[in-house]
């Protein structure tokens, strides 16, 4: 069944914004009756897009309940998340945000009879370890770490979820476990690892990455809401890229270092105030999942339209051009 009313979380966000500005063409062309776009922040009125509707709140209030019923929404779009945690932001603070403010838009929908959530997951849920099958499918198992919150979050999100499965089947659910976002603008911790004159690469470690073109990510979200199928999805490109293989394609050669050796600086790092990172980054670099998106595209029904390799040169392209005096 397609979407007809849909709410968007993080609706100002750099992925919001854009499945909104999709959204509001289809409004236009009547295959959408209603748009709500829900941000912490309100949104300036010369970005606003005519007929969405703009709300200003957290995605902690009680009260998104009554939105959902005043606007009889039928899909929560739920973006909303503490990706890059700001200077004043804490871990507890982003707890809430990421966790308890998921557990309120699940409730939510549940009180506003709402039927469907399409609820943005990550890759990281899977988590950063050693074991990791070279490929990871939708079943293998939920490993967040504990040590890196967003990976953590995501996790403890997806076993709320698994819950919800149980106790509230009326509300269906789709699951997107998207890989390392790439578009022409985007910047953000990821990138700065590839912004480097030389890449840090630990000696053994290919420390590969799966990439998914911001439109595609776009482009998922609209096939959920024309009315793929629910379920559980890897999002992400074909292939993957290894760290050696991502310098040679901007031209570059990595720095190998021994992993004893970064550990060691990042904990005297730490220690000094030098930097945010602590010795437990070493496993954020060393063991990066993997995604599989063989259900992505033979279940759902959509085809990344750029492979992991395409979409980095495409980003690579965007950034060297931006760049230019």
């Amino acid at each position: 069944m397609s979407s007809r009313r849909v709410l968007v979380t993080g609706g100002g966000g750099y992925l919001g914004s854009q499945v909104i500005a999709s959204l509001a063409r289809s409004l236009a062309a009547g295959d959408t009756e209603c748009v709500v776009s829900l941000d912490v922040r309100e949104m300036p009125a010369e970005r606003r897009l005519p007929g969405v509707v703009y709300a200003a709140a957290d995605i902690r209030d009680l009260a998104l309940v009554d939105l959902l019923r005043q606007h009889r929404i039928d899909t929560v779009v739920h973006l909303a998340a503490i990706v890059t945690p700001g200077r004043k932001t804490d871990r507890d603070f982003e707890y809430q945000v990421d966790v308890e403010g998921t557990r309120n838009v699940l409730q939510a929908c549940v009180g506003a009879g709402t039927g469907h959530v399409l609820i943005s997951s990550s890759g990281a849920a899977y988590g950063y370890h050693a074991d990791n099958p070279a490929w990871l499918s939708e079943t293998d198992a939920i490993r967040g770490n504990h040590e890196f919150a967003y990976s953590w979050h995501k996790r403890l999100v997806e076993e709320m979820l698994a819950d919800y499965r149980e106790r509230q089947p009326q509300l269906r659910q789709t699951v997107f476990r998207i890989g390392t976002i790439l578009g022409q603008t985007v910047s953000n911790q990821i990138t700065a690892l590839f912004d480097k004159p030389r890449p840090l690469a630990i000696a053994g470690a290919d420390s590969p990455f799966v990439f998914i073109w911001d439109q595609d990510v776009v482009g998922a979200i609209l096939h959920a809401l024309a009315g793929a199928p629910a379920g559980i999805y890897n999002v992400a490109g074909d292939g993957a890229l290894t760290i050696h293989q991502i310098a040679a394609h901007m031209g570059k050669r990595c720095r190998v270092l021994p992993a004893w050796l970064l550990q060691a600086a990042l904990w005297a790092g730490k220690r000094l105030g030098l930097t945010p990172y602590g010795p437990e980054q070493l496993r954020f670099l060393q063991y990066r999942p993997v995604l599989d998106n063989q259900r992505l595209k033979q279940d759902f029904g959509y085809q990344p339209r750029k492979t992991s390799a395409e979409v980095f040169d495409f980003w690579w392209a965007a950034r060297r051009s931006a760049t230019k005096p």
